[in-house]
């Protein structure tokens, strides 16, 4: 197995811990089939609860409900979470390297979050108590036009947002709106599909 280090991603580690224990229990292992632990300094994480329903129970369940979301010291959290939305274009999907795509979403979400830094709901998606668990949905249209129509959309209905134009190309590759609670941004983007490699 390989080491992922990007499954505990905090700078802060525990200090004046030992895995000894479980690294002679793997020394057997060549060196590059080595398992390495990170420990995480905060090990308090959001749980979901889980729940068993029949399908007719889950399409009358409201949307506050199955959000839901219990923390580790058994309190309920906000269930309309903080989200930020980001939006590829399909077309360039299949033409440009995956690097070259991710590349133009985190350019349009840094802008939109840097554009927005005062906002009341940027505060607190950026805040030392939400850093680590920030919640991000992207999605995809299928080429430019459809990007032009979704940013008509946004403006008409006040949602701030940045659409991230690659220079000096000229091209709209992406768009990134502000951090919003989940129930008042998410109604502009149901029809649009999670993008997909």
């Amino acid at each position: 197995m390989v080491s992922d280090p990007n499954i505990f991603p905090s700078p802060h580690m525990v200090t004046g811990f030992s895995l000894r224990p479980v690294t002679s229990s793997i020394s057997h292992f060549p060196p590059k089939h080595r398992v390495r632990f990170r420990v995480s300094e905060s090990l308090s994480f959001p749980i979901r609860t889980p729940s068993r329903l029949s399908s007719k129970q889950m399409s009358t369940e409201s949307a506050a409900d199955s959000n839901a979301i219990v923390s580790s010291d058994g309190k309920a959290a906000n269930p309309d979470i903080l989200v930020q939305y980001v939006v590829l274009r399909r077309d360039l999907i299949e033409k440009w390297p995956l690097g070259s795509i991710v590349t133009q979403g985190c350019h349009a979400s840094v802008c939109a979050i840097w554009a927005y830094k005062d906002d009341p709901h940027t505060i607190e998606y950026c805040s030392p108590e939400n850093i680590d668990s920030m919640h991000k949905v992207t999605l995809e249209v299928k080429g430019e036009t459809q990007m032009e129509n979704l940013v008509e959309k946004l403006r008409a209905g006040g949602i701030a947002h940045k659409l991230w134009i690659e220079q000096p190309e000229n091209i709209p590759t992406c768009l990134a709106t502000k951090p919003y609670p989940k129930s008042i941004v998410s109604p502009f983007f149901r029809k649009l599909k999670l993008c997909k490699s």
